[in-house]
């Protein structure tokens, strides 16, 4: 079925995507950095359209926008939603970009039809929620809930060697505000926290019928940035097997290894996803050399932290068994993670609810990926995610999404606000 909403606010939405895939265009996808000139651009792009709306808009001290719709009793906890600004380097244009442009439209519709909600409706726009510029996902949601840490403000740019802490300040935000342990921004006039999203994966893309999740958990995840296994370079003529301390073999090992390792927590029932996404020799590394040096990271994701902490454990384990038997060593960085969240079961009924008096066909399914969600839901304020279907994945540039089912998706968002209870969700 399709609505009014869905069929007027259609051209809306695609003039906000297009214009800023325009803005934010970096060979053959997009590149809208965190905590930079052209994420700063995108977010004013939303703020001259909530100055039009004669929204309230505000901007805490993270630099995260807030946009708000007030409602009828201002004294009730506003329903909030939206999501972030900024991309991976050279990804998709509707990673976080949906959650923004959904909340938005859902914002100008009710302006347009004179829709009073009967608490405050706030569009949220976040600052850098991807990891891959400084290896720290949820940077502006975190930093807005006092839960960034003065090693997080000293991790370097992937490139540039700039500090987040630098960045952040030449953003004007001062970042020492934002690792006090203390939100700067008060959750408890948040009655809930509501996130479209594509889903990133072929789940919903693959069912003709149904276009729409609502999602019943999200994954966290534990993750190394910079592994170093250190064995001896030697010339690869020269040097019989038994002599050698080759590094490359001694990875190629443990990522064998850990991919059993995985196949057993699978067939065990266990929820768990494993990655090791970057490798690479030494600079000096040639067809006549025995590899003395590899670097590479690891990426390891489940709904339980005990199964994370888990698999942890046994690359622990692994590494060190293989570094005695082949004579090398393995340095492990710092340990980056990120919490499982169960969703709001109650928000997530409401959401599963809305989209049945939305007529928009709709199913419950996990998230893979990270979200911002998981910042507010770990806080206790009630969070919940909508999934609409996208093609050819995500955080790369030949990820789409078509408009149709974003709409289908984003008038769930609309039936949720509009219908969301007087007493709050608890």
């Amino acid at each position: 079925m399709t609505t009014e909403f869905q069929t007027e606010m259609n051209s809306f939405a695609e003039k906000c995507f297009e214009e800023i895939r325009e803005m934010s265009h970096d060979t053959l996808g997009v590149s809208r950095q965190g905590y930079s000139e052209l994420e700063t651009k995108v977010i004013d792009y939303f703020i001259n359209i909530g100055k039009e709306l004669d929204l309230e808009i505000k901007t805490d001290k993270a630099g995260n926008v807030w946009m708000t719709l007030p409602g009828k009793d201002r004294t009730l906890p506003a329903i909030v939603s939206g999501s972030h600004a900024d991309s991976v380097p050279q990804g998709g244009n509707y990673d976080g970009l949906a959650g923004v442009v959904a909340a938005i439209t859902v914002a100008r519709w009710m302006k347009l039809q004179e829709i009073q909600p009967q608490r405050d409706y706030t569009v949220l726009i976040m600052r850098m929620e991807e990891s891959s510029w400084f290896g720290k996902c949820y940077v502006g949601s975190l930093g807005m809930t006092g839960q960034l840490t003065d090693k997080d403000l000293a991790l370097k740019h992937r490139s540039t060697g700039k500090t987040l802490s630098e960045t952040i300040r030449s953003c004007g935000f001062n970042p020492d505000e934002l690792t006090t342990g203390k939100p700067v921004v008060d959750l408890s006039k948040i009655a809930g926290f509501i996130e479209l999203h594509i889903e990133q994966g072929p789940t919903l893309d693959s069912d003709e019928t149904i276009r729409t999740g609502i999602v019943t958990g999200i994954r966290g995840n534990l993750r190394h940035k910079n592994i170093r296994c250190i064995g001896q370079t030697a010339h690869s003529g020269a040097v019989d097997k038994q002599f050698r301390h080759d590094a490359l073999l001694a990875f190629a090992e443990l990522a064998h290894r850990m991919d059993c390792l995985w196949d057993e927590e699978l067939q065990a029932g266990k929820d768990l996803v494993f990655t090791i996404g970057v490798v690479h020799t030494s600079a000096s590394s040639a067809i006549a050399v025995v590899p003395g040096e590899v670097t590479f990271c690891v990426d390891m994701r489940s709904l339980h932290q005990e199964t994370l902490e888990h698999f942890h454990g046994l690359l622990l384990q692994e590494a060190e068994r293989i570094a005695q038997e082949r004579g090398v060593k393995f340095e492990f960085d710092g340990l980056i993670s990120s919490k499982p969240l169960a969703i709001h079961e109650k928000l997530s009924e409401h959401l599963y609810q809305s989209a049945q008096t939305a007529g928009v066909p709709a199913r419950r399914l996990p998230s893979g990926a990270g979200h911002d969600t998981c910042v507010f839901g770990n806080l206790g304020v009630p969070a919940a995610m909508i999934f609409v279907a996208n093609q050819n994945g995500s955080h790369n540039p030949y990820e789409e999404m078509k408009i149709s089912d974003f709409m289908q998706g984003t008038a769930v968002l609309l039936e949720a606000i509009k219908n969301y209870p007087e007493k709050a969700i608890q």
